[in-house]
């Protein structure tokens, strides 16, 4: 039956790779575009998506948004998000499955729907399965963000950390862990985007609405 309703009806991933892969070539478009910006013009484009939101829709400003970030990845991590790896960013903001595998650039992925839904102001989550992970993705990744004008909060057991570019922890030899500077939960939290455990979220939030009587 299965087989049956496919060949009717077709694969529905395969049409949904099939209508955003469309965008990758918008995309692509606006590359030279950034490329030709300074560091402080590409740094401003951050409040000028911002001012598009009062009158257009995360979709519409997408294509810039995605571009913006593959530029400022390249110069700050010296990394370039591929085309498939556009595809799979556009596959999270969607709200859908994107299944990707070790070593494929899922890290770097995420940037491209976080930032863009944190332009919004209303804060972007992103959920990772250990403490390791939440942190060295936050300080990894938090140089992208970081150069784009947003701030990045990290949530692990009992400790809380924002990217601080300035800030040097000399006991820490991993590069990607040095920036993370210790927190209040709160100031982590109100950060345009936190890295956290799925565990420390699902706590918090019960800590915070859990009914006390006496």
């Amino acid at each position: 039956m299965k087989k049956i309703l496919k060949k009717v009806l077709g694969d529905p991933s395969a049409r949904t790779v099939k209508k955003i892969s469309k965008r990758v070539g918008e995309i692509n478009k606006l590359e030279s575009k950034y490329k030709k910006l300074s560091d402080a013009k590409l740094k401003s484009q951050t409040g000028e998506l911002k001012k598009r939101l009062e009158k257009e829709t995360l979709d519409e400003i997408l294509p810039d948004a995605f571009a913006l970030v593959r530029e400022a990845a390249r110069r700050t991590l010296k990394q370039r998000h591929y085309d498939v790896q556009l595809v799979g960013g556009m596959a999270l903001h969607m709200g859908t499955v994107a299944e990707m595998k070790t070593g494929e650039g899922k890290t770097l992925v995420a940037t491209l729907p976080f930032y863009l839904n944190a332009l919004e102001g209303k804060g972007a989550h992103l959920v990772t399965v250990n403490d390791y992970l939440a942190q060295r993705d936050a300080g990894w990744m938090g140089q992208i963000y970081d150069f784009l004008g947003l701030s990045v909060g990290v949530i692990i057991p009992d400790q809380s950390y924002v990217y601080d570019p300035q800030y040097i922890n000399k006991d820490h030899s991993d590069e990607r862990f040095r920036h993370l500077r210790p927190s209040t939960r709160q100031d982590a939290y109100a950060a345009d985007i936190t890295y956290g455990t799925n565990n420390e979220y699902g706590f918090d939030y019960l800590r915070d609405n859990m009914v006390r009587e006496t």
